[in-house]
């Protein structure tokens, strides 16, 4: 029986961290979307990144990012995951005040880039 695959962007924040537990408690494969950014902050899940039973073999990280549609595409295509939840978002207030542009960039408008990188690549059912 093949497992089925998910993909979660936002992988990294409290939500994307819960939801990685309970896909991999459940017999998902697990793939996770991450921002390259100057610092690699996958403490929430920690314990399964740094797990040899679990990382490279139900869960994986990928670098990619939603302002980047040829990165969402890439994935996509890589992946063909049976489930996308899309959890990642620019979410400090404070910060989402002082780069408004940007914040609109990754909340509003990645949303949109990523429904139609899914019917850009067929992945539509």
């Amino acid at each position: 029986m093949n497992k089925k695959r998910a993909l979660i962007t936002g992988i990294t924040g409290q939500d994307g961290s819960y939801l990685t537990e309970i896909l991999l408690e459940k017999g998902y494969e697990v793939h996770g979307m991450l921002r390259r950014s100057s610092s690699f902050n996958t403490g929430r899940i920690d314990h399964l990144y740094n797990n040899p039973e679990i990382y490279n073999k139900s869960l994986f990280l990928h670098y990619g990012d939603l302002v980047d549609t040829s990165s969402i595409h890439r994935l996509l295509e890589k992946i063909a995951p049976d489930e996308i939840y899309n959890l990642a978002a620019q979410s400090h207030v404070k910060v989402s005040f002082d780069i408004p542009d940007y914040t609109a960039q990754v909340d509003a408008l990645g949303t949109l880039r990523f429904l139609d990188a899914i019917r850009e690549t067929g992945l539509v059912r």
